[in-house]
């Protein structure tokens, strides 16, 4: 799994036009599940999402998690975080999860990290999605599962 973290002050996502889902401090999550990937690429990414310390703390040192600011996390599946550019002009998406085993993967994942910290939002897998944020610091971290066992 890839997860691009951004820390923000809000964000929300609209599909056609709909609110679907929107928070305010907190992290925007952008997840791409391997075609691979495991249930231990699931709780790695889980885990560092969760205790990742990003905020600041009274000294503004990032020394706080989601959990210690009792922030928001909303969710967005992005399987072009597999995109691989290196050869010609268009990305080959081969790395990612098919979209049918790929649902599935997601729910579990939304369904994992909601066991362990309630204030969890979500996109809509497989929609076309608007999604606006404002950037807080600007903190945006890569965490890649892949790269950890």
């Amino acid at each position: 799994m890839r997860t691009v973290v951004q820390r923000v002050s809000e964000a929300d996502i609209k599909v056609n036009s709909d609110a679907v889902a929107s928070i305010g401090n907190g992290i925007l999550a952008l997840v791409g599940i391997h075609k691979d990937d495991e249930a231990k690429d699931m709780e790695y990414i889980a885990d560092k999402l969760l205790n990742l310390r990003i905020f600041g703390d009274s000294n503004e040192a990032m020394n706080l998690s989601i959990q210690d600011i009792d922030g928001d996390i909303l969710i967005v599946s992005q399987f072009t975080l597999y995109g691989d550019a290196r050869k010609g002009r268009r990305p080959s998406f081969s790395g990612a999860m098919a979209p049918d085993k790929a649902v599935q993967y997601y729910d579990d994942f939304l369904k994992l990290c909601s066991g362990k910290y309630p204030k969890i939002k979500s996109g809509i897998f497989g929609a076309m999605m608007e999604v606006n944020l404002v950037n807080n610091g600007p903190v945006t971290i890569l965490l890649d599962s892949r790269r950890n066992f």
